[in-house]
């Protein structure tokens, strides 16, 4: 049996995030608004072919597959990355929460699709607030940092966006937010895990401090229809 993480859009899709599946039984994808990406049962051709049939848009959409897989010629690669997966299994956070960050709403989309613009931690649209969990730390009333939730694949809950302006770095303020997400998480008897470009060594030194691990390497797909 696969593991849960291995296919964790599709999982999420069928299980917590259930209420923002569209699709059928072997394809799975959110609103655009909400997440580009989409899920296969299994990474088929056939499942491509019916993906490209039933996604409603043109906009680039992606993909997170445990494998390098050769995608159809009926789709163009806009990029293709290699991340890590890293999950928390300790039993408890050893390191001290100094910080008590604001919780984010719907008030504060533009300031938190303004700071993923700006240093890119990974798709975040309008609605992407609605994954819920989001928080944020400010400075002079400006958001410096935000992290929140993504992905919830049954007993797993994705930390994401975890992203600090250039003008704060080194304040330690990830690290806060970070704390805190795993707190929440586990409070609620789950697991956290998260993704990271395998590029990304100081945000990977950041993850391991905490105590999370590398669980594998997987790769992530943006794609977009051909017209035929």
């Amino acid at each position: 049996m696969d593991h849960i993480l291995d296919n964790p859009v599709f999982n999420a899709l069928i299980s917590h995030h259930a209420n923002f599946s569209n699709g059928s039984e072997n394809i799975k994808h959110f609103d655009p608004e909400v997440s580009p990406f989409v899920g296969l049962k299994e990474n088929t051709e056939e499942n491509f072919h019916q993906l490209y049939e039933i996604i409603p848009h043109d906009n680039p959409i992606g993909l997170v597959i445990p494998v390098a897989v050769e995608i159809p010629h009926s789709w163009k690669i806009l990029n293709q990355v290699s991340i890590f997966q890293m999950v928390f299994e300790q039993p408890a956070i050893n390191q001290e929460i100094t910080l008590q960050p604001v919780p984010l709403n719907e008030a504060h989309i533009p300031e938190m699709l303004a700071l993923t613009k700006l240093t890119n931690p990974g798709p975040f649209s309008t609605r992407t607030i609605e994954f819920g969990h989001y928080q944020g730390i400010f400075e002079n009333g400006k958001l410096a940092a935000m992290a929140g939730q993504r992905l919830n694949p049954f007993n797993y809950a994705e930390i994401s966006a975890v992203c600090t302006h250039p003008d704060h770095l080194g304040k330690g303020f990830a690290r806060q937010l970070l704390l805190q997400q795993i707190r929440r998480i586990k409070a609620a008897s789950s697991i956290p895990f998260l993704h990271v470009r395998t590029d990304n060594e100081r945000a990977i030194k950041v993850y391991k401090d905490l105590g999370f691990l590398i669980r594998k390497e997987v790769y992530v797909y943006f794609i977009k229809k051909i017209q035929s």
